[in-house]
């Protein structure tokens, strides 16, 4: 496909990815069809929980919500959902969302030019379907979503995650860590302990307690839990096993919060998620602890990251529960983790 054949479109959708990890692997497209279209009018379709990653976006001129789970649920709610798209008058959408759905939505949508990878059975219903690369497939999924616009001869310039902040923001961020006595003069590590997709991503809660107990005192550093509402349990499992020397603001923060909590870190420790993500973007210097899943494809991206895994015959396995022993996690020791903590706290002098 050749870039002419879309050139000259002035509204065009962006169909973003489900996942909060996946949305922000698929930043620098937004910056891309910035790049390619300089003139146009440019918003993104996001479901309401990823909506916030895409927030004071400059490449982004609106942001239009995909309520799956209301008034868009169902066969019914995707024709209500095509309808509303319908009253925009977009000429082009990209598809960085994979699903026969999001190429039905845009059809039901009339978007003339729905640009696409050929998967899901629904190359039918893009005008401009992408055959996938091969290489891509094997390859991080930042390129695998720069892939549309390469496979439709669209320019890009670089792999950079995209999150921006207001002052504001990080005023509220100083002012919540100051609840807890904790000051920008205090040395901030972050732990992210929960993971979506279920729990063969997760290292063990004991563990990390050990680990923040052993890193406040020998970093002499504040340690705070983050995650979402559902991991509000967990957290308060590892902070009364680290005898309360964490912080857990599990549920009690909305994401936009957390961004800017994370961007306040000198360190990010993590299990493969989305915050993990948010520290790649930032980059802030962090551990991130794999088992399960595949880092070449979906690893962090930042300079200043750590990986520490220990490979398995079974992984990646990329289940959401693992059937066996979880081997690929209770071989990951403390002191594996501890050592590359500390030796990006050193090598970052913070």
């Amino acid at each position: 496909m050749k870039n002419s054949d879309l050139k000259g479109a002035k509204k065009i959708l962006i169909r973003s990815a489900n996942w909060i990890g996946d949305a922000i692997m698929s930043t620098p497209v937004n910056r891309a069809v910035k790049l390619n279209f300089p003139d146009a009018h440019i918003s993104v379709l996001a479901k309401p929980w990823v909506a916030p990653i895409f927030y004071n976006n400059p490449y982004i001129d609106d942001i239009l919500l995909y309520e799956d789970k209301d008034r868009h649920k169902g066969l019914a709610g995707k024709i209500r959902l095509g309808n509303d798209l319908r009253k925009h008058d977009f000429e082009l959408a990209i598809l960085i969302q994979n699903a026969f759905e999001a190429a039905f939505v845009t059809f039901l949508a009339g978007i003339p030019k729905r640009v696409g990878y050929d998967t899901d059975t629904r190359g039918i219903l893009l005008s401009n379907s992408i055959k996938l690369d091969p290489v891509l497939k094997k390859g991080h999924l930042i390129d695998y979503y720069l892939g549309i616009m390469e496979g439709s001869s669209l320019r890009t310039d670089d792999r950079r995650l995209d999150l921006f902040l207001t002052e504001k923001e990080r005023s509220l961020a100083e002012k919540i860590l100051g609840k807890y006595g904790i000051s920008g003069k205090d040395r901030l590590i972050g732990i992210n302990p929960g993971a979506e997709f279920g729990t063969a991503k997760r290292w063990l809660p004991e563990r990390f307690a050990e680990l923040s107990s052993r890193l406040a005192v020998s970093g002499n550093a504040k340690v705070i839990i983050f995650g979402t509402s559902g991991h509000k349990e967990l957290g308060n499992n590892i902070s009364e096993m680290s005898e309360n020397i964490c912080v857990n603001l599990c549920g009690d923060t909305s994401l936009r919060e957390v961004l800017a909590l994370i961007e306040k870190c000198n360190l990010f420790i993590t299990n493969d998620s989305g915050l993990m993500h948010v520290a790649s973007a930032f980059d802030i210097p962090q551990v991130v602890i794999i088992g399960s899943t595949d880092y070449i494809a979906t690893g962090p991206v930042n300079p200043r990251s750590s990986i520490v895994r220990v490979p398995t015959s079974c992984s990646p396995c990329l289940r959401p529960d693992c059937p066996e022993d979880h081997r690929c996690m209770k071989r990951v020791t403390v002191d594996m983790v501890f050592n590359a903590a500390e030796k990006l706290l050193a090598e970052n002098n913070k």
